[in-house]
């Protein structure tokens, strides 16, 4: 399976149809307002696996009471409830998928093959189920609920080996050691611009508003994009970095995610000044 994995992660051929599909779902899902919605920033969290609890829940319900005497009007209500569930979970999922790195999208792309397929599947059977044949009902929703594990299957292998849309950089902090340290003469820091430091080898970046001094860690959570590289836009009246690989965008006053794809917050450390100097810690 690791070797199956790691070709499809390198099959170059994915990528005709992969550009196509990534090229239609940012030009349907085109308003910044629908792919936030979608990515799950005003979540704080990625949309798409919150939301295919629902189908999957459902689909893996009715096949328990499948197995049941009596149970038939449970079981398609259970199949028509995830196969109509799963339509928006998908869609969240294209919008994540879209703004994934090429060998991701590979990855992602097998992952909605199987997924399509076991859709169309639990849609077949719960066409049949509504037409009286139980029995063939039963076996398309078996047969969809293998095809959906696999898709789950290249899911996980999507966010726990290839990180995708999990926070790139919160494991930075794993880096840092305790206790405060001095990054810059509080002086000599320039309003309202971005100044790259480092803390044990960790890259922040510094903004300084008046007095007060924004320290957050440089690497972007959504595919480790240089936030110290990106241009500073006053959205919604707060200032935000804004990341130049992605576009994903953050508070400088509190690090909250304003635009995806990221859908995670970046990391604020807590800051002092000392003699002049300004120092920062762990939170």
């Amino acid at each position: 399976m690791r070797e199956l994995l790691t070709k499809l992660e390198q099959a170059s051929a994915l990528d005709r149809v992969g550009d196509r599909l990534q090229r239609a779902v940012q030009a349907t899902l085109r308003p910044q307002r629908v792919r936030d919605a979608l990515h799950g920033v005003w979540l704080g969290h990625p949309l798409h696996p919150a939301m295919v609890q629902v189908p999957v829940g459902a689909w893996i319900s009715a096949a328990v009471v499948d197995l049941l005497p009596g149970q038939r009007r449970a079981a398609t209500v259970l199949v028509g409830l995830g196969t109509v569930s799963a339509v928006p979970a998908a869609v969240a999922g294209l919008n994540d998928w879209a703004a994934l790195s090429r060998d991701q999208r590979r990855i992602g792309l097998v992952h909605a093959a199987a997924n399509s397929v076991g859709l169309a599947l639990y849609a077949g059977s719960l066409a049949a189920r509504l037409n009286g044949r139980h029995g063939l009902g039963r076996t398309l929703a078996y047969l969809g609920l293998s095809a959906a594990s696999a898709g789950a299957y290249l899911g996980g292998h999507l966010a726990y080996k290839q990180g995708a849309q999990v926070n790139q950089s919160v494991s930075e902090l794993h880096r840092m050691s305790d206790g405060w340290h001095s990054l810059a003469d509080l002086a000599n820091l320039p309003q309202r611009q971005l100044v790259t430091r480092e803390v044990d080898d960790v890259s922040v970046i510094l903004y300084r508003h008046g007095d007060d001094v924004t320290v957050m860690l440089e690497r972007c959570p959504h595919q480790s994009g240089p936030l110290g590289e990106g241009e500073v836009q006053e959205i919604d009246g707060h200032a935000c970095v804004v990341c130049p690989w992605h576009g994903s965008a953050f508070r400088l006053n509190g690090g909250e995610v304003v635009h995806g794809p990221s859908a995670n917050d970046q990391q604020i450390l807590p800051t002092r000044v000392v003699d002049g100097v300004l120092q920062t810690r762990l939170p």
